[in-house]
């Protein structure tokens, strides 16, 4: 997932029982020292750049296992993959998380990862076990969504779109900016969610037409939401965005606020759900203590700690939600069906067309 949540990241305080049970872990790691799993005392994560989590929960597992966690971040999802695959036989990291169903296949193919059946996959529904050898395990989920301006329509006494082909409606002439999948995660996601709506028929004609109704193209997430929607100031009250963006804009309103100001379009698999993976990186010398680290990325201390950090949403569906996070949030019934194989078959050749039809 998604630059937006270097946007909305900050630190939040964690209950008091795992304070305590962070601060009776590094008690009777000192009373009684245990030995360390592994040949070294450190452990490093290679993750995108919006990984967040909260300093307790990473010292709960630090003082566990008597080891020093390193985060390696390494840019957006396509060019930490790119950095892993390079580093193949030699990884930079221990375990590399933040691959996306998007360029998971190309992660698989490239043989990076070993297989780890963590005893945590049980409780993971099948629908996010992408990979049937396990060498890619589920962490989070998200679905990139069209997101509205709800004074604007209110405004102008105007529905807002219902799907995707609302968007070529007269009435919605200027309204929408979108991000360059070529450039960002987010306009990745949106491209596929017309290709799962209006097949690779008939995905091009569809752009054509939002063409035609003036729609809007920026590089990122951050100058769509924060310069272009009007929301924010902009002009456009129609952007791509994700379905958590909601409560975030309650959570971090300067001004406390009862309801946010946007609303989002999840009818006729109008989003894509964007899933993120962690895998031991082949070549690690820390494999028992990579193991325990995806196991804890998949418990629940570590899970309840993701809605309020990256504003995504946990696999484990013995993870409470935070109530500030699922009072707003939207999940769609159903998202564009596009398979991680049609994806890496077809991920260049889709952006290269797109860019012959929408930016040429």
């Amino acid at each position: 997932m998604l630059k937006k949540i270097q946007s909305f990241q900050m630190i939040f305080k964690l209950s008091t029982v795992l304070f305590i049970v962070s601060f009776l872990g590094t008690a009777c790691s000192q009373a009684t020292p245990s030995p360390t799993p592994t040949q070294s005392s450190s452990l490093t994560v290679m993750t995108h750049d919006s990984f967040a989590a909260s300093e307790t929960v990473i010292a709960a597992f630090e003082s566990q296992h008597q080891v020093k966690v390193q985060f390696l971040k390494a840019g957006d999802v396509g060019s930490a993959l790119n950095k892993a695959i390079l580093a193949k036989g030699s990884p930079l990291a221990d375990v590399f998380y933040g691959v996306d169903n998007t360029f998971l296949s190309r992660a698989l193919k490239e043989g990076i990862f070993e297989p780890y059946s963590s005893p945590f996959l049980k409780d993971i529904p099948t629908e996010f076990q992408l990979d049937p050898q396990n060498r890619a395990l589920p962490v989070d989920y998200g679905d990139v969504c069209l997101n509205y301006d709800r004074t604007y329509f209110a405004d102008k006494g105007l529905q807002p779109p219902q799907n995707l082909t609302d968007l070529l409606k007269p009435e919605y002439k200027s309204l929408l900016v979108v991000q360059n999948p070529a450039l960002s995660s987010p306009g990745l996601a949106f491209l596929l969610a017309t290709i799962g709506v209006f097949g690779e028929q008939g995905y091009l004609d569809y752009w054509k037409k939002l063409v035609e109704n003036d729609v809007k193209v920026v590089n990122d997430w951050e100058t769509a939401y924060y310069t272009e929607f009007s929301v924010h100031g902009g002009a456009r009250p129609i952007v791509v965005s994700y379905s958590s963006s909601p409560p975030a804009e309650v959570i971090f309103a300067e001004t406390p606020i009862d309801e946010p100001p946007t609303g989002v379009v999840t009818e006729g698999k109008s989003c894509f759900r964007q899933i993120e993976f962690v895998g031991v990186l082949k070549g690690t010398a820390n494999r028992g203590l990579a193991e325990k680290w995806i196991d804890f990325m998949l418990s629940t201390t570590f899970q309840e700690d993701m809605p309020l950090q990256m504003f995504v949403f946990p696999v484990n569906p013995n993870a409470k939600l935070p109530e500030e996070f699922t009072k707003f949030v939207v999940i769609p019934t159903e998202t564009a069906p596009v398979s991680p194989q049609a994806i890496e078959q077809n991920r260049e050749a889709w952006i290269q067309a797109w860019t012959e039809t929408v930016l040429r």
